[in-house]
C-alpha cells in the first residue's frame, strides 16, 4: 500500500498552562486503567516505568478541581485504581474533542495528503 493512501489521522494535546495538559498518552492511560484497574496494570501495557505512570495521573489529579484517578495502595487485597467521575467526564471530553477535530479537519487533511510526495518502499 502507498504511504499516500493511508488515512491521516491527528494527535491533539490540549495545553491548559506551562506544565498542565492533556494528550493521546494520557488519556490512553486513563483508558487502560478504566480497563484494567490498576495504575501499574496500564502503565506496564504501555511500556511505561510505574514510577512515570503514577506521576502522570499526579499531574492529571492535581490539574483539575477534582481528581481524576483514584487509587488504593496494596495489601493482603491488593491496590487498584478507578477514574472518577471527573475522570470519566475529562476523559470523554477529550475523545469528543478529538473525533469533533479530525471531522472538521478532515477535507483540509485529504487535500495535504493527496500532494504527499510518493516514495517508494526501498527507499
Amino acid at each position: 500500500m502507498d504511504e499516500n493512501t493511508k488515512r491521516p489521522f491527528l494527535r491533539i494535546r490540549i495545553v491548559f498552562g506551562d506544565a498542565e495538559m492533556i494528550g493521546p498518552g494520557k488519556a490512553e492511560l486513563l483508558e487502560r486503567i478504566e480497563r484494567t484497574g490498576s495504575i501499574a496494570a496500564a502503565g506496564r501495557e504501555m511500556s511505561m516505568s510505574y514510577k512515570r505512570a503514577w506521576q502522570l495521573i499526579g499531574t492529571l489529579n492535581a490539574m483539575f478541581r477534582d481528581p481524576l484517578v483514584d487509587s488504593t495502595r496494596g495489601g493482603p487485597g491488593g491496590g487498584g485504581a478507578v477514574l472518577t467521575e471527573a475522570g470519566r467526564t475529562v476523559l470523554d471530553l477529550y475523545r469528543a474533542f478529538e473525533a469533533e477535530a479530525a471531522a472538521g479537519g478532515a477535507a483540509r487533511l485529504d487535500e495535504m495528503r493527496s500532494m504527499l510526495r510518493d516514495i517508494p518502499k526501498e527507499k
